[in-house]
């Protein structure tokens, strides 16, 4: 099973997508994974990568595609695997799929976990980390007993300067923009299936297992 799983920030696409190992035994690849590990062993690839982020561009779709294609030929990905974070938009995807038919592969299934925008604010500007455990609260969801403190070793518990409502409302913003093609080129494929992200995780799960009638 190849699946590509589209969330927005905040949608636990990121939790989703390592139970999904766990439950379908394959790898999760994640583009981000990718590129970092491609740079730390000083690849040609990643050579090229981080000559690009020296110079403060933007990877290009031909570097990733390349990481993508030398991820899936190894063993682990031969019965399918999990993409998370590409593609990004229908240009990319159109790029992949014409990467997986050289492979006589395709995607199988487009998961988009859907969550509400005011909930996804709430998610995100109500996060906050312990400074000295890194035990991590959200003051909508699971505030800490005491605010401002952690219940674990009465740290200091910091939000993010990038955790504000209107920082994280134009990332949101720029998501929903950019994604919107990407998930309508998968509906007109017959690929996408969109579950609700609002829940416990393991009810989240269940309906993306269902999604994937597996």
């Amino acid at each position: 099973m190849r699946i590509v799983l589209l969330g927005a920030p905040g949608s636990g696409k990121g939790t989703q997508a390592k139970l999904l190992v766990e439950r379908l035994g394959v790898p999760q690849i994640s583009t981000g994974d990718l590129l970092r590990a491609a740079v730390a062993a000083q690849s040609p690839l990643g050579l090229k990568a981080k000559a690009a982020m020296d110079a403060g561009e933007l990877v290009s779709d031909d570097i990733v595609l390349g990481m993508i294609r030398e991820r899936i030929a190894q063993a682990d990905a031969k019965a399918g695997f999990i993409l998370d974070g590409f593609p990004r938009n229908s240009a990319q995807a159109t790029a992949l799929d014409t990467l997986l038919a050289e492979l006589n592969q395709d995607i199988d299934r487009a998961i988009h976990i859907q969550v509400p925008f005011d909930e996804l604010l709430k998610r995100l500007t109500g996060r906050r980390t312990c400074t000295q455990c890194g035990a991590l609260y959200n003051v909508y969801f699971s505030p800490p007993k005491q605010d401002g403190v952690c219940d674990r070793c009465g740290g200091a518990l910091m939000q993010r300067d990038d955790d504000n409502e209107q920082t994280i409302s134009r990332r949101l913003r720029v998501y929903e923009d950019q994604t919107q093609p990407l998930i309508e080129y998968y509906e007109r494929q017959g690929k996408l299936a969109t579950v609700s992200g609002s829940g416990e995780v393991t009810e989240i799960l269940r309906r993306i297992i269902e999604a994937l009638s597996v």
